[in-house]
C-alpha cells in the first residue's frame, strides 16, 4: 500500500512537470509569435485620426472651389503676427510721404555703438570706415560711391539714408535682409556722427569735455 502511494505521488509530480512544460511550449512557440504578428496591427490602429482625414496635397487642384485651387488666399487685410507696421517713420523712413528729418527714437551711446558695428560690417567695404567712399571694394576696382561729407549728403534728411538701405540706390543693392529697421536707423545715426566728426569745431564739444581734450592734445 505504501509503495502504491509513493508511486502515485511520483506520477502526480511528473504530470505537473509535464503540464508546465506544455504550457511553456505553448506560450513560447504559439502565443508569442502570434502576439509579435499582431503588434504592428495594434500599433497602426493607434494612429491619430487627423492623420487619415481627407486633405489636399499642397497646391493640388480642387473641384470644390470655383477657381479650382485648393490653396486659399488670405482674407483681405490679413496681417502676419509681428508684421503690423503702423509706424510709417520707423518702417519706411518717411513722414507724410517725405523723408524724415529726425530719427524715430532718441539716440543713445548704445545705438551709436550698434550703428558703428553694423556700418563696419556691411557699409565700410565700399564707403570705408570714415565714409569717404574709398573702401577696399573700391580700391579693387568697383565704382566709388559718393562721400558722405559732400554738401548734398550732409544736407540730406536722415530718412534718405534709411530709404537707400531699404531699397538700394544706383549700383548699391538694398540691405533690408541684412539690417532690421532698428539697425538701419542705428546706421543712419552713426552716419550722422561720421559727418559731424569730419567738420567738428571746438565749440561743438560740451564745456566739461573740452578740458579733457586739451589735456590729451597738449
Amino acid at each position: 500500500m505504501g509503495k502504491t502511494k509513493r508511486r502515485n505521488r511520483k506520477l502526480g509530480r511528473g504530470s505537473q512537470l509535464l503540464a508546465s512544460a506544455y504550457r511553456w511550449y505553448f506560450l513560447k512557440f504559439l502565443l508569442l509569435p502570434i502576439a509579435y504578428c499582431l503588434l504592428p496591427v495594434l500599433l497602426a490602429a493607434c494612429k491619430q485620426q487627423m492623420a487619415e482625414q481627407p486633405r489636399y496635397a499642397p497646391l493640388a487642384k480642387s473641384d470644390f472651389f470655383a477657381d479650382g485651387r485648393s490653396a486659399r488666399a488670405p482674407v483681405e487685410g490679413t496681417v502676419a503676427r509681428g508684421e503690423l507696421r503702423e509706424d510709417e517713420q520707423f518702417y519706411t523712413g518717411n513722414l507724410g510721404g517725405k523723408p524724415a528729418v529726425t530719427l524715430p527714437f532718441p539716440v543713445t551711446l548704445e545705438i551709436l555703438q550698434r550703428g558703428q558695428q553694423r556700418f563696419d560690417i556691411f557699409c565700410s567695404p565700399c564707403h570705408d570706415r570714415v565714409g569717404n567712399g574709398q573702401g577696399m571694394v573700391v580700391q579693387r576696382g568697383f565704382r566709388a560711391p559718393p562721400s558722405f561729407h559732400i554738401e548734398r549728403l550732409r544736407q540730406a534728411p536722415v530718412g534718405h539714408f534709411f530709404d537707400v538701405m531699404t531699397r538700394g540706390f544706383a549700383t548699391m543693392p538694398d540691405y533690408a535682409a541684412q539690417l532690421s529697421p532698428a539697425d538701419r536707423w542705428a546706421v543712419a545715426a552713426y552716419m550722422r556722427a561720421l559727418q559731424l566728426s569730419q567738420r567738428a569745431q571746438l565749440a561743438d564739444i560740451p564745456e566739461k569735455e573740452r578740458g579733457q581734450l586739451r589735456e590729451s592734445n597738449p
